[in-house]
């Protein structure tokens, strides 16, 4: 049986879902920030899991890094293209990391690129450079 993970991560815990062929969640729990926990708990998945996504936010180096480490393939949403159905009354961390398992199941995932471990220090600082160069540069021309 083939399955479909998703990880809706926060700054201290994350909601892990797996999914089946037919959409039926197969695992769901919150989970601690803890890649000796969440590695165990998808342990048992290894073999069947055909992929976990990881909502590119802030923190998401440790996970995705420890559980490629760990043997797993790991997708990067890219947030910003992914567009939620509307037909939903509510939306939860629940729902969101169900719909980001879904979307993978389907192949329609917008994903974001997942830099090499040793290029990401020089990207991060060129985007903080980035950050401070912008409104300095609106600064100079307003005066």
């Amino acid at each position: 049986m083939k399955l479909y993970g998703a990880i809706d991560l926060h700054s201290n815990n994350n909601v892990t879902v797996l999914i089946d062929d037919q959409d039926q969640v197969v695992y769901e729990k919150r989970l601690p920030n803890d890649l000796t926990v969440i590695a165990q708990q998808l342990s048992a998945y290894l073999d069947s899991l055909q992929g976990i996504v990881v909502e590119s936010t802030y923190n998401w180096y440790w996970l995705v890094d420890g559980l490629m480490d760990k043997g797993h393939q790991l997708h990067l949403a890219n947030t910003a293209a992914i567009q939620q159905y509307q037909g939903l009354k509510y939306t939860d961390d629940k729902s969101d990391a169900r719909w980001l398992a879904h979307i993978l199941r389907l192949g329609v995932l917008p994903q974001g690129y997942i830099y090499p471990k040793q290029e990401r220090t020089v990207r991060d600082l060129l985007r903080k450079r980035s950050q401070l160069v912008r409104p300095r540069t609106a600064n100079l021309l307003s005066i």
